[in-house]
């Protein structure tokens, strides 16, 4: 059976969802939670996303990400490669974590409509999934969900989560406003008739292949053809299609050269694990997801495993001349 291709274009938002390999959990515990949420935010600052609502249940998670750059299966492999190398390391395994393809169905984040949804559907997955019981205990108890980080102070939570968006889409200027609509959606998911009308409401958001208006699915249908087009098979991943990918690179480089006072031509005499370049490798490994092999090429280090042992001393920050490279850089950065 042929899988379906990914819709991919700039500004698209997305309800992503993936459970862990034949039903089983993928968070063993809280220090694996806070890994994946941790891997979330490197996947962010490499691709750009901007995260509006997540859940860690047991054995799946739910986001909805907007990705203002089309990278959504650039994003999504690094996110859950990642994650799954430091989950079987930590946890001395091998193999798949998750089961098959992640879902990935296309949100109209400009309906104000369909982003309360999918926001909401995700902030109650664990009253629906009886993780805190209703009537007695408060949503915000359940600490692995973007919802408490909702009723905090604005100057709080992961820099990678922009809350405005749902706010706005609900017409709710502060915390306790939205405290007040979701714990009102959980009372009535406590009511029979209430969650049997909730769950019909959410039944394309699990189900469907898309979250929005007919207008939104012409614009679908249209990227959809785009991606269809006769191409050469590497079109599909798109590294070099991804403005966070090589584009950015590029002017990332340009930008470091110019703060490092480095002449590009001359990298060639310097050597191959120079400071230099061990800071812009490590650089250009946090903030964007060009291949190993393409920092090794544009930096003259020799073989690519340079530039990985170049970003594992440049994250043990051991070296103060490297360090100082380093700050140099993020000072500097846009």
């Amino acid at each position: 059976m042929a899988r379906p291709l990914r819709i991919e274009f700039p500004g698209a938002a997305y309800h992503l969802m993936a459970r862990g390999n034949q039903g089983r959990s993928v968070f063993a515990d809280d220090k694996d939670r806070w890994r994946f949420l941790e891997t979330l935010g490197q996947t962010c600052e490499k691709t750009g996303w901007r995260v509006h609502a997540y859940v860690l249940m047991d054995n799946h998670y739910h986001l909805l990400a907007e990705t203002p750059e089309a990278n959504l299966v650039t994003g999504m492999k690094w996110l859950q490669g990642t994650y799954t190398q430091r989950y079987n390391r930590r946890h001395d395994l091998s193999g798949h974590l998750f089961q098959g393809r992640y879902k990935a169905i296309p949100v109209e984040a400009d309906n104000p409509g369909y982003l309360e949804a999918v926001s909401t559907y995700i902030h109650l997955n664990p009253a629906r999934a009886g993780l805190v019981e209703i009537g007695k205990e408060r949503l915000k108890q359940y600490p692995w969900s973007s919802y408490p980080w909702y009723l905090a102070r604005r100057n709080k939570g992961p820099v990678w989560l922009s809350r405005d968006r749902v706010l706005n889409a609900l017409r709710i200027e502060d915390a306790r406003g939205y405290e007040a609509y979701i714990e009102g959606r959980v009372l009535e998911l406590g009511l029979n008739a209430g969650r049997m009308e909730l769950e019909q409401q959410w039944k394309a958001l699990r189900r469907g292949w898309y979250v929005g208006s007919g207008t939104f699915l012409k614009t679908l249908r249209q990227w959809l053809g785009q991606t269809r087009r006769p191409v050469r098979r590497q079109s599909h991943s798109g590294g070099a299609k991804v403005e966070h990918g090589h584009v950015a690179a590029e002017a990332m480089l340009r930008r470091g050269f110019e703060v490092l006072g480095i002449v590009e031509g001359e990298l060639g005499a310097m050597k191959k694990k120079a400071p230099e370049k061990v800071a812009l490798a490590w650089w250009l490994r946090q903030r964007t997801t060009v291949s190993l092999e393409w920092v090794s090429e544009r930096l003259k280090m020799g073989h690519s495993a340079n530039v990985s042992h170049a970003v594992n001393q440049a994250n043990r920050g051991i070296d103060r001349n490297i360090e100082r490279l380093k700050a140099q850089l993020t000072s500097r950065q846009p």
